[in-house]
């Protein structure tokens, strides 16, 4: 019951951080004027468009390899398809389903669903989000770096590192409890974290090529190194899913420290948000029968009084 009360106020506390980090941006898109951020799209070409979304699936495609390397690692005979079906699944959970159910939640649900071992994807889930977390960490010292040398000191400290210390705590403590199993796998380990470096390669190519095509200029590593920060900031669990937080810490970032007017760095968030949940929309397809499963699990648990 605790639990559940618990869980209860925990969405309420997200769901307000969502709701507010969305007002903010409405009130951002005021300031600004509609004619700015329509004037911003226009100068976009369809090729641009075109070479974004390309590159985002093609990140997809790396999330997806970095998983199955994991899950194969781990003695988990799937294929490739399957791997390739929870993953999209999870990710259209996460980008159009904001409720306490997560895409993992959802990923975890659809393997078990497929008859493959509870306990070795549960270990992979947290194994496959810590190797995405370490691809991200590389980056993120440039990201504070500038953010330390453009805004100062206090500034930095604000945005960044508080959040930072605490997910790097809470990383270590994890990957000493998760990684039990691939500490005798380092293969696994180094290819899983190649897939999340192509993974990042496309993402921060994607943003090269939309903000060049609005006709800003920010050199690919301090793309890279704000992504980063933007990252770590919007895992601070104030609203569902980094509904609003992501689109605020990117504007906030690219228009701060990169140089680039409000109008830009907005329509290059919402565009990146847009992309993303494009992409996503492939696990549509088998989210029902996914969806079915938990509510399943969830009439077994109540009547065992879990």
């Amino acid at each position: 019951m605790n639990l559940q009360i618990s869980d209860k106020r925990q969405f309420l506390i997200r769901l307000g951080g969502t709701l507010l980090a969305i007002a903010l941006i409405a009130v951002l898109i005021r300031q600004q004027g509609w004619t700015e951020i329509l004037s911003a799209l226009k100068k976009i070409s369809f090729t641009n468009i075109l070479f974004a979304v390309g590159l985002i699936v093609a990140s997809r495609f790396f999330v997806i390899g970095r998983w199955f390397i994991l899950l194969r690692s781990g003695g988990v005979n799937v294929s490739f398809s399957d791997t390739t079906a929870l993953t999209f699944t999870g990710l259209f959970s996460a980008n159009f389903l904001p409720t306490t159910i997560g895409g993992d939640v959802v990923r975890l649900a659809g393997a078990m669903q497929m008859g493959y071992d509870r306990a070795v994807c549960l270990a992979s889930i947290a194994a496959d989000r810590l190797v995405g977390m370490l691809g991200m960490i590389l980056t993120l010292p440039y990201g504070l770096f500038l953010a330390w040398t453009t805004l100062g000191h206090g500034a930095a400290q604000s945005l960044a590192l508080p959040a930072l210390f605490t997910r790097l705590n809470n990383f270590i403590k994890r990957t000493l409890q998760t990684f039990s199993l691939w500490f005798k796998k380092p293969l696994a380990l180094l290819a899983s974290l190649i897939c999340t470096w192509g993974h990042m390669l496309c993402t921060f190519g994607a943003l090269y090529i939309l903000i060049q095509g609005l006709g800003g200029h920010v050199s690919f590593w301090m793309i890279a190194g704000l992504w980063s920060v933007a990252y770590f900031v919007t895992l601070i669990p104030i609203s569902i899913n980094g509904y609003g937080v992501q689109e605020l810490s990117l504007t906030f970032l690219f228009s701060n420290i990169a140089g680039l007017i409000p109008a830009v760095s907005l329509t290059v968030a919402v565009l990146m948000r847009a992309l993303y949940m494009a992409a996503s929309l492939p696990g549509a397809v088998f989210m029902p029968s996914i969806l079915a499963a938990l509510d399943t699990d969830h009439v077994v648990a109540d009547k065992n009084g879990e």
